[in-house]
């Protein structure tokens, strides 16, 4: 298989339609990956279903495109997508917290814009380090989504292949709108089922989400992540929470409910710890790599740095133009949180650290593991610990303002570490195809851009129009709740559990030295700390579903020689899955805005048709994974 274009085709890379159907999937995705983090707490790369999609459309509906503008196309798709898990992680927080009653338009497009522009900007000066020059890297991801790319470009009798690709998208978004639609607005089946029975002062529960969408995730993640998560759901909900006194909270509502709010009061800070842990190892090992990018950054900075013609990124007066606006925005926004400028000045300061410091880890780990095992949450909640201890230490640390102050820097240094992974991750698949990184650099500036624009209003119309809104049992976004939890702990709100925490932080070293003795045995299976912390904090719901989809993977991909030929037996399956995500988040959105205008369906769940829907979608997942698994 080649990893260089033809000649051709290198004149064909960024071209006004790579830059449209970019503009075009960054929009989609971002606002269905909205819909996905909010309710799975947990969002999935779109870097292979965006390649796909594009080889699809350029070869199968518009005859044409190379190899090298479908990439352009998935780098600005990917980017939307991935702006919108920085955002959608921490700018909710805001509301649950009080400091807003609904989203502020400018400021949080203003947040995801600087924050995603500065992703781009910190992993340009880190591209030489984490991309070209460490080989020890295996970039599962990157090198996936270029299989992916290269197979749709290679495939000369490929028009029945791809007929069944535009299928398999297509049917996998009508599932997940059908399902949504039954519902979430004519009320056929519950979006979840859950049991929970209370023996002497002891709860023992059991939960799954009836989502297709979150099968669809855990088909895309694959068995070791999904099944991660679902250890760490059985420890926190099967294991750790019949081991608690009830008696308090059984006094006062039933078991489901007690359930949940032991979970939520205590259990869940273990993951918490957890989280935290992988958040400081993650920066320790790639202290070497950021030496190496701070002086790459100053040899630009004083000019000496010499890039090839083949090999180029951005301009270094574009970076700091770019770079500047970006600094000037968060300043106005961070004076409009607090009203100091002290406390900008040093939240500004201190954000811009957090950030580089970030950005080295998000890549090492992109690198190492994957976009999709991204340590996103816990260096959020290092940004969290070490903005609001900072600011105690300054006596800044009571009311709103310092809650706004906390979460601030918080979200910007998560829309920075989302970003910088998912172009590490793209520029690693552009340098196997032979695009030219500057190129690319443009694509996913143009990426964040648009999506920066349309990520408030998509959460404004879910939160308006789903039933409890955010933070609610239908969107729970966990992520949020958990960054608001931790930073009104600084600023006179209830204060953690921190048995709890500290019990996580020891769960996750006996979990790391597991991890290092499966590495030195060179097991396939490993125990990524992070998913498994994840899995421990999110709703036991979630994990059931999500397994699911990893099982199915599993035995599409059983027996496959390589990396690339698993990719080649789940492409039919993963776009299916990304049909199903797309289509179910897109419904969802709409659904939200007929609510909010008054149009809702009737309310009349019934338990045999929710088997039955969760019936039919596995059925589906199963059937379309392994057509193309046999077929390879």
């Amino acid at each position: 298989m080649s990893s260089q274009p033809s000649p051709a085709s290198v004149q064909r890379e960024l071209t006004p339609l790579s830059i449209f159907l970019g503009i075009l999937l960054s929009l989609v995705m971002g606002a269905a990956n909205v819909y996905v983090g909010l309710k799975a707490g947990m969002t999935v790369s779109a870097s292979i279903p965006a390649a796909v999609m594009a080889m699809l459309v350029l070869r199968v509906f518009l005859k044409r495109g190379s190899i090298l503008e479908a990439n352009q196309v998935q780098t600005c798709a990917s980017a939307g997508e991935s702006l919108a898990a920085g955002i959608i992680f921490t700018v909710p927080a805001l509301v649950l917290a009080g400091y807003w009653t609904e989203f502020d338009y400018w400021t949080t497009t203003g947040i995801a814009l600087s924050g995603g522009l500065l992703g781009v900007l910190f992993m340009i000066p880190m591209r030489k380090v984490f991309v070209v020059d460490n080989p020890d890297l295996p970039y599962p991801e990157g090198i996936a989504c270029a299989a992916v790319l290269q197979a749709g470009e290679e495939t000369e009798d490929g028009e029945g292949t791809r007929s069944d690709s535009a299928r398999a998208l297509v049917f996998g978004g009508l599932l997940g709108a059908v399902i949504k639609f039954g519902g979430g607005f004519v009320g056929l089946f519950a979006g979840h089922l859950e049991i929970a029975r209370a023996f002497g002062s002891r709860i023992f529960y059991y939960g799954a989400d009836i989502s297709p969408m979150l099968v669809a995730v855990g088909l895309i993640v694959r068995l070791n992540v999904a099944l991660l998560i679902f250890i760490g759901g059985v420890l926190s909900w099967v294991i750790a929470l019949p081991m608690l006194d009830a008696t308090s909270v059984l006094l006062e509502q039933g078991a489901v409910e007690g359930a949940w709010e032991l979970w939520s009061t205590k259990i869940r800070y273990v993951g918490v710890g957890a989280m935290v842990l992988g958040g400081v190892v993650s920066i320790l090992q790639v202290r070497s790599g950021l030496i190496e990018a701070i002086r790459i950054l100053r040899a630009r900075m004083s000019g000496t740095h010499d890039d090839t013609s083949e090999d180029r990124d951005l301009p270094t007066g574009l970076m700091l133009l770019v770079g500047t606006v970006s600094v000037a925005i968060i300043a106005v926004l961070y004076w409009n949180f607090t009203g100091s400028g002290p406390i900008t000045a040093l939240t500004l300061v201190l954000m811009l650290v957090l950030s580089f410091f970030m950005t080295a880890v998000a890549s090492y780990i992109v690198g190492l593991v994957g976009n999709s095992n991204s340590p996103v949450s816990g260096m959020t909640i290092t940004a969290v610990l070490a903005t609001g201890a900072l600011l105690t230490v300054m006596g800044y640390n009571e009311g709103p303002k310092a809650m706004a102050a906390i979460l601030g820097v918080a979200a910007v240094v998560c829309c920075v570490a989302c970003t910088s992974g998912d172009v590490c991750n793209d520029l690693k698949t552009g340098s196997l195809v032979g695009a030219t990184p500057r190129k690319q650099q443009i694509m996913q500036l143009i990426g964040v851009t648009v999506a920066a624009f349309v990520l408030a209003p998509v959460l404004t119309l879910l939160h308006k129009g789903t039933e409890g809104g955010i933070g609610g049992k239908n969107l729970p976004a966990p992520q949020a709740q958990l960054f608001e939890s931790i930073a009104s702990s600084f600023t006179g709100g209830a204060q953690l559990p921190w048995d709890m925490v500290a019990l996580g932080v020891g769960l996750g070293i006996v979990i790391l030295i597991l991890d290092a003795i499966l590495g030195a045995r060179e097991s396939r299976f490993r125990l990524h700390l992070m998913p498994l912390a994840v899995g421990m904090y999110l709703p036991f719901g979630l994990a059931t579903p999500i397994l699911l989809g990893g099982i199915i993977a599993h035995f599409a991909t059983k027996g496959a020689p390589d990396r690339a030929a698993e990719e080649r037996r789940m492409q039919g399956g993963v776009l299916f899955a990304s049909g199903v995500i797309a289509g179910e988040s897109l419904m969802a959105v709409g659904l939200a805005f007929l609510a909010v205008y008054g149009i809702k369906g009737p309310e009349d769940c019934k338990t045999a048709m929710t088997l039955l829907a969760a019936l039919v979608a596995l059925v589906a997942f199963w059937r379309m994974t392994m057509k193309v698994a046999r077929s390879e």
